[in-house]
């Protein structure tokens, strides 16, 4: 065999060797794909339906006198997280279920509960429930949230924002919070001193507070 020929041979050996090379896998890029692939796996969303007889929800009302406070429950809500972490919720609550807790006299307690299911406070006959929705949901750090969303009352809403603080273990769910409603927001200005003057002590302070601690299980 001449020279030119083994000159030949050797250059067509090398290039099939390095066509050989060029589509063999590469078995530490393979493993880093695959890896890879397996850290960003997403989560199902879950969703957590709202026992509404463990929940409570408290309010509290100040006037210049002194204040009232009691229970109302939540009729449903639910709530969705991904990775134990919140996404979204809304929960409805049953006005009618209103109580004071503070009153001991039984007569002075049922007036005042008359009174806030009437057209002065709630109008319950014309609306049984309000009604709050989550726009966002922000984790701030560990269990704390910055929740904003829109709360119905009186047929009206507005938009609320709080902390919360939001506890998820995959099979429960926990969210306290207390949120401050500015009354007059959902045309409830009986006695505010933004409406009416020479109140004196009748005044009853636009803001109440809502004390939320709502307890869902995972369906």
């Amino acid at each position: 065999m001449t020279k030119l020929k083994i000159a030949v041979y050797s250059t067509a050996i090398i290039s099939l060797s390095a066509l050989a090379t060029a589509f063999t896998p590469n078995k530490t890029l393979v493993r880093a794909k695959t890896t890879t692939a397996t850290t960003t796996k997403r989560y199902k969303a879950q969703n957590f339906k709202v026992d509404n007889q463990t929940s409570k929800l408290n309010w509290l009302a100040k006037k210049a006198t002194g204040d009232h406070n009691g229970e109302v429950k939540i009729s449903n809500g639910l709530f969705t997280a991904e990775n134990n972490v919140l996404k979204s919720g809304t929960f409805d609550i049953d006005l009618n279920t209103i109580t004071d807790a503070d009153l001991t006299d039984q007569a002075s307690n049922d007036k005042l509960v008359s009174t806030l299911k009437s057209e002065t406070f709630f109008s319950t006959d014309k609306f049984p429930k309000a009604s709050f929705v989550i726009t966002s949901a922000t984790k701030t750090s560990g269990q704390n949230y910055d929740i904003k969303g829109k709360l119905t009352i009186k047929g009206i809403t507005n938009e609320v924002n709080f902390p919360a603080t939001v506890a998820v273990d995959g099979k429960k769910l926990n969210a306290t919070a207390k949120i401050t409603i500015d009354r007059t927001k959902y045309d409830i200005k009986f006695r505010s001193k933004n409406f009416f003057e020479n109140l004196g002590d009748k005044v009853i302070y636009d803001n109440f507070d809502l004390n939320v601690n709502l307890i869902a299980n995972a369906q």
